[in-house]
């Protein structure tokens, strides 16, 4: 997953298990705690993403298309919970970041402009707060949720 190659290069075993483990992992978790949150009256379903030019990215498959399903089911997850008291969310970084995926060759002035992981750790906090009451069926970005946070302040007024 370090190196971009052609799509027609990789193995269906590596398509479907990026797929699996995105996708159907993502699916497989939210069906299992949004029945019991209905049944308690509330709760919060958060879903990682990424940008969108990493999901079209040229020689990223299967990680990108596996973002986008990922990114598909939680719209129709926040369009199913609208009339619920479970919310649904979208929370990316807003870049990328400083993970294992990141190659060592990679030089370091691009190396300087990633993210750290710890971006992820206000707004999650926060769309799991009651300060988030009501927030539903947003794409945040992480990088930019001080902002997000702050016009959204003003709006609500």
């Amino acid at each position: 997953m370090t190196e971009p190659q052609p799509f027609w290069e990789v193995p269906h075993a590596g398509f479907r298990d990026v797929l699996e483990t995105k996708a159907t992992g993502t699916f497989l978790v939210a069906r299992e705690v949004v029945p019991r949150m209905l049944s308690a009256g509330s709760g919060q379903v958060v879903t990682i993403s990424m940008s969108e030019q990493t999901m079209v990215r040229r020689g990223f498959v299967p990680y990108g298309p596996s973002g986008a399903a990922v990114e598909a089911l939680a719209r129709v997850m926040a369009a199913d919970l609208a009339d619920t008291p479970v919310t649904a969310n979208i929370l990316l970084p807003g870049g990328a970041t400083a993970t294992a995926m990141v190659p060592d060759e990679m030089p370091d002035e691009r190396r300087a402009n990633l993210l750290d992981p710890a971006i992820m750790g206000p707004p999650i906090v926060w769309l799991a707060s009651p300060a988030a009451s009501g927030v539903h069926d947003e794409r945040i970005v992480a990088r930019d949720f001080d902002d997000w946070l702050q016009a959204r302040e003003q709006q609500d007024g």
